[in-house]
């Protein structure tokens, strides 16, 4: 890993002052810098807004449970359903009475309009998604590296340094630092 210096300036006596360079890992290369106006935020709320009340009426919010009771028909069951629909249209002598057609057709209709906007949701959740996931990974590198900068600190009591430390140092499992599979520090709850 790349290392950064930081110097750290310490006066040991009236006439003598030493300085310190610390090694430290330097931060990854910062992976993404992006920014948002307040425009652009108000623009993509009222893009959800707009949505929302397009649905307000429409749109079901299923439990967990319910999720897992009904599911979700997998791409031959697609097929399956439009076969079906096909015969109720070519065959209608071959429906049933118990079936209600015009309900299906109503069905198979808002299924088939949803299906390309939804698509579109989707990657555009998975850019917000991996956009969010990289931003956080930046924030985590910078903390990690002021951490253990605020840990030397602390162990040359640098004044004001330890209580910072001490403080994050309550993220660690136990209050200590714990090791990943790269050797590297990480908070209690990565």
């Amino acid at each position: 890993t790349p290392k950064k210096g930081a110097e750290h300036t310490r006066r040991m006596s009236e006439n003598q002052v030493i300085t310190i360079k610390i090694l430290l890992p330097m931060a990854l290369d910062n992976l993404i810098t992006v920014e948002f106006t307040e425009e652009e935020l108000a623009a993509i709320n009222e893009a959800i807004d707009n949505i929302n009340t397009v649905l307000e009426g429409k749109a079901v919010n299923l439990t967990p449970d319910e999720r897992r009771q009904y599911g979700s028909i997998a791409d031959r069951n697609k097929t399956l359903v439009d076969k079906a629909k096909f015969y109720m249209e070519k065959s209608p002598e071959t429906l049933p009475k118990t079936i209600d057609k015009e309900e299906f057709d109503r069905d198979y209709v808002a299924r088939e309009q949803l299906e390309t906007p939804l698509r579109r949701l989707n990657m555009v959740t998975e850019k917000l998604r991996d956009t969010k996931t990289l931003l956080d990974f930046d924030n985590l590198q910078t903390t990690l590296t002021y951490y253990r900068y605020v840990r030397y600190l602390a162990s040359e009591n640098e004044p004001g340094s330890t209580t910072i430390y001490q403080d994050m140092s309550q993220h660690y499992k136990g209050g200590r630092k714990t090791q990943s599979d790269t050797g590297e520090e990480t908070p209690a709850d990565e």
